[in-house]
């Protein structure tokens, strides 16, 4: 059996090692992915070839969502059920054609990987590399994020009290003429987000998103809550901004999951929502590019906005 694959992407050639090695064990039955599932040649799960083969045909959807950004790499080697490496640092032996992004960190620099071609992207399934987590900034002004990101993040498994809780996010951002975008994380909730225009910093955005989750939690005090500790919040949803502070990172869209029956997150419309079979694993390798066609943001984070007149607007709200 060849253990290596060679695939031409644009300018490149990239190599597959050991693309039989199983990555996704088969789950039990009684467990798994909502999603539909998939038989894959080797029989018991999905292997690299699968991861890499739903790279490159999710691609030409992904990238707008990966270029210029630094990344958070999760990878495992040994496949789902092994050791877990979360890679900030781009290792010397990636090649050099690769795009890198040094960034400050306390007392240093770390210096990213940053996907801007579908290669790169090939070239990191090679390297067992499930999961994608971007930056909410560009390389080219790294210190002001145009993306909000909104963690809706169920206290249990109720996929119900995160549908509401997104449909109450998304009316308080309508009436502060904020666009939104809705995805699933492919794990057990949603992301609600908002473009901005870059001219804020991650101070700045991070304690607009604060006011916004405050707002919403005191107005459903019995559903909601931005309470840090889990001991605080009891059954209520937490609204998490955290992921909108400096050097933190929000699963990329389109990215697979490293949970049994690999789902992926994915951008929905928000009249999804009203499909009672949506949930936050609806759709896997399987299902995921089907779902890009529709394009199911249509344009809406091309419209990066200010802060300052929907922060006026959500003090008149508050009173």
């Amino acid at each position: 059996m060849n253990d290596v694959r060679t695939v031409r992407a644009g300018r490149r050639t990239v190599e597959l090692h050991r693309p039989q090695k199983v990555l996704f064990p088969v789950p039990e039955a009684k467990g798994g992915s909502t999603g539909k599932g998939r038989s894959t040649g080797s029989g018991s799960g999905l292997t690299k070839a699968d991861l890499f083969d739903y790279y490159r045909s999710v691609a030409p959807f992904m990238l707008p969502h990966l270029r210029d950004r630094p990344l958070m790499l999760e990878r495992h080697p040994d496949g789902v059920d092994g050791p877990r490496f979360m890679q900030k640092d781009t290792p010397d032996h990636y090649p050099d054609w690769i795009t890198r992004a040094e960034v400050a960190k306390q007392d240093g620099t770390v210096t990213h990987t940053v996907c801007d071609d579908t290669a790169t992207l090939l070239f990191l399934a090679d390297q067992a590399c499930v999961t994608l987590h971007r930056w909410l900034s560009r390389t080219g002004r790294i210190d002001r994020p145009d993306r909000l990101v909104f963690d809706l993040d169920p206290a249990g498994d109720d996929f119900g009290t995160v549908r509401e809780a997104a449909r109450l996010l998304g009316e308080l951002l309508d009436q502060m003429n904020l666009p939104s975008a809705l995805m699933t994380t492919g794990s057990r909730g949603l992301h609600v987000i908002v473009p901005l225009n870059g001219n804020h910093d991650f101070d700045d955005a991070r304690a607009f998103a604060k006011d916004v989750a405050d707002t919403l939690a005191e107005a459903h005090p019995e559903q909601l809550t931005t309470a840090p500790r889990k001991k605080d919040r009891g059954d209520r949803l937490y609204l998490d901004v955290q992921r909108n502070g400096y050097a933190q990172t929000a699963v990329a869209p389109f990215s697979m999951r490293a949970t049994p029956g690999a789902p992926v997150a994915v951008p929905i419309a928000w009249e999804q929502l009203d499909d009672p079979a949506v949930n936050a694993r609806s759709w896997t390798i399987d299902t995921a590019v089907e779902q890009a066609r529709t394009e199911p943001w249509a344009g809406v984070l091309r419209s990066g906005r200010a802060l300052g007149p929907a922060r006026r607007k959500l003090r008149a709200l508050r009173g």
